[in-house]
C-alpha cells in the first residue's frame, strides 16, 4: 500500500486538540478527592451507562486498528472470532466472579485483596509480578501503536507522538484518578463508536459484492471449515486475550465502582456485546482487505480500505479515533497501576505506605512513563513480549479463579501449579521467528515432532499453560475425595 502523506503539523494539531479537550474536561469535572480509596474506585455509585461506556472504551485500545486485521490474514475467520470472543469474554466471566468478590469484599479495591486472603503473601507476590508485567507491556503497546500510526500517516517521529500522548494523559489522570477516567471514557466511547460506524458505511459502500461472497471468491481458505488455522488461531487468541484480561486491574476497579450488582451485571453484558461487535468488525475488515489485495501489509489492512481515497475528512476521523482509543486505554492502565501500588505497595517495598503514598505513587508513575516513552520511541515490536505476558497470566488464571470455588487449593498447590504451568508453556513457547521453541528444535530436534506441533507452537504453549495447572488441581482434589 502506498504510504499516506499529510503534513506533520496537521497530524500533531489534531492530536493536541483532542488531547486538550480531554485535559479541559478532566479539570472541569475534577473535584477534591477526599481519600485514596475514592481515587482508586470513585464513589462506588456508577450507573449502567457510565459503567458500560467505561468498560467498553477502556477495553478497546489502538491495538484494535492493527491486531485483529493482521490476525485475520493468516488465521482466517476463526482468528476474527477468537480475537473478538477473547476480548469480550472477561466481561462475561466477571458477570459471575464480580458479584461474588464484591460480596466477600464490599469495600474492595483490587483483585489482589482476594488473592492475598485466599492464598497468602507468596501467591500475591507472584500475581503482582504477572499483573504489573502485563499492564506495563500493554501500556508500551498502546503508545507504540499511536506513534506508529502518525509515523505511517505523516512521518511524525515516534518520540514526538510518544511524548505528546503520555503528557496529555498524565495531565488529567494523575489529578483525578479513577473518576476522571470514567468521565473521559464516556466521550471517548462516543468518538469511538461514531467513527467505527462511519468506517462500516465507507468500506461496505465501496464494495459491489456482498463482502462474504467476495472473501469466498478471492480467499476461500480464510473461511474454509477445513482450514486448520481457523481453529488453532481462534483458540489461541481466545485463551490469551481472555485469560490475561481477567488480571486487568482496570476491570476490577470498575467491578467495585458499580452502584449495585444489577448495574454491574447489565453493564458487563452490554459492554461484552459492544466489544465483540467492534473487534469482530476490525478483524473482518482485514479479511476484506486481504481479499481485495493479497499483498496488503497485514497490520495495515483496515487502513488499506479506509484511507484508499486519501480523503482529509477521513484522515481526521482516523486520528480522532486513534487518540481516543489510546487515551481511553492508557489512562485506565496508568490509574490501574497507581491503584495497585497504593493498595499493595507495602508488599513490594515497606516505604510504599502511609499518608504520602499518593505522592510516591505519582512519582513512580512519572518514572515509569519515562521508561515507556523510551521504549515506544524506539519503535520496537512488542508483540512477542505481549504474547509472553499473556502466557504468564494464562499459567495463573485457572489456579486463581478456580481457587475461588475450590477451597482445597492450598498455597503450596497453587504456587506449584502456576510454576509448572509456566514451565510447560515456556517449553513450547515459540522463538521470535515462531519456527522453534526451547523444547522443539533446541533441546529436541524438530524432526521428532509432528507437523501439527511445529506449526502450532503458540497454541500448544497456551493450551499447556492452562491444562497443566487444571490437571494438577483436579488430580489433587480427586485423590483427596477418596481419603
Amino acid at each position: 500500500m502506498e504510504k499516506i502523506y499529510i503534513s506533520q503539523e496537521f497530524s500533531l494539531v489534531i492530536i493536541v486538540l483532542v488531547g486538550l479537550f480531554f485535559i479541559t474536561l478532566g479539570y472541569f469535572n475534577s473535584r477534591k478527592i477526599p481519600n485514596n480509596k475514592n481515587y482508586i474506585v470513585g464513589d462506588r455509585n456508577e450507573d449502567s451507562f457510565s459503567l458500560t461506556t467505561s468498560l467498553t472504551a477502556s477495553a478497546l485500545g489502538a491495538w484494535i486498528l492493527f491486531g485483529p486485521a493482521s490476525a485475520s490474514t493468516w488465521g482466517g475467520l476463526g482468528a476474527v472470532f477468537g480475537y473478538a470472543l477473547g476480548t469480550a469474554a472477561p466481561m462475561l466471566f466477571l458477570f459471575n466472579f464480580g458479584p461474588k468478590i464484591r460480596k466477600e469484599f464490599p469495600n474492595g479495591l483490587t483483585l489482589t485483596e482476594f488473592i492475598k486472603k485466599r492464598f497468602g503473601i507468596g501467591i500475591l507476590k507472584i500475581s503482582l509480578f504477572l499483573i504489573f508485567f502485563y499492564m506495563i507491556i500493554f501500556l508500551i503497546a498502546e503508545v507504540t501503536a499511536i506513534a506508529f500510526l502518525l509515523n505511517f500517516l505523516s512521518n511524525v517521529p515516534l518520540w514526538i507522538t510518544s511524548a505528546i500522548t503520555l503528557i496529555i494523559c498524565l495531565l488529567y489522570i494523575l489529578r483525578g484518578g479513577f473518576k476522571l477516567s470514567v468521565i473521559t471514557d464516556k466521550y471517548q466511547f462516543i468518538f469511538i463508536t461514531l467513527i467505527i460506524l462511519l468506517s462500516v458505511f465507507l468500506i461496505l459502500g465501496n464494495i459491489d459484492l456482498p463482502t462474504f461472497e467476495l472473501i469466498k471468491r478471492k480467499s476461500p481458505h480464510l473461511v474454509d471449515i477445513d482450514y486448520l488455522p481457523n481453529y488453532t488461531a481462534g483458540l489461541t487468541f481466545f485463551i490469551a486475550v481472555a485469560a490475561t484480561n481477567l488480571f486487568h486491574q482496570g476491570n476490577w476497579q470498575r467491578v467495585f465502582s458499580a452502584k449495585n450488582n444489577s448495574v454491574l451485571r447489565s453493564s458487563l453484558i452490554y459492554s461484552s456485546i459492544l466489544i465483540f461487535i467492534i473487534v469482530f468488525w476490525m478483524g473482518y475488515s482485514g479479511l476484506i482487505a486481504f481479499s481485495l489485495n493479497p499483498k496488503v501489509i497485514p497490520d495495515l489492512g483496515f487502513f488499506d480500505l479506509i484511507l484508499n481515497d486519501k480523503n482529509s475528512f477521513i484522515v481526521i476521523a482516523i486520528l480522532i479515533l486513534a487518540i481516543s482509543l489510546t487515551l481511553s486505554t492508557i489512562d485506565t492502565l496508568i490509574n490501574a497501576i497507581s491503584s495497585l501500588i497504593m493498595v499493595n505497595g507495602n508488599q513490594i517495598n515497606k516505604s510504599l505506605k502511609g499518608k504520602e503514598i499518593k505522592k510516591k505513587t505519582n512519582l513512580i508513575i512519572l518514572i515509569l512513563s519515562i521508561f515507556v516513552f523510551f521504549v515506544a520511541s524506539k519503535g520496537y515490536s512488542i508483540l512477542y513480549l505481549f504474547l509472553l505476558a499473556d502466557l504468564l497470566c494464562c499459567a495463573a488464571v485457572i489456579t486463581i479463579f478456580y481457587g475461588f470455588f475450590n477451597k482445597k487449593i492450598n498455597p503450596i498447590l497453587a504456587s506449584s501449579s502456576i510454576i509448572l504451568g509456566l514451565i510447560f508453556g515456556l517449553l513450547f513457547f515459540p522463538s521470535q521467528n515462531f519456527q522453534s521453541s526451547i523444547l522443539v528444535g533446541n533441546l529436541i530436534s524438530i524432526d521428532y515432532f509432528s507437523v501439527f506441533v511445529s506449526r502450532n507452537l503458540l497454541f500448544i504453549s497456551f493450551a499447556l499453560s492452562l491444562f497443566v495447572p487444571f490437571l494438577m488441581i483436579s488430580t489433587y482434589s480427586l485423590r483427596n475425595s477418596f481419603k
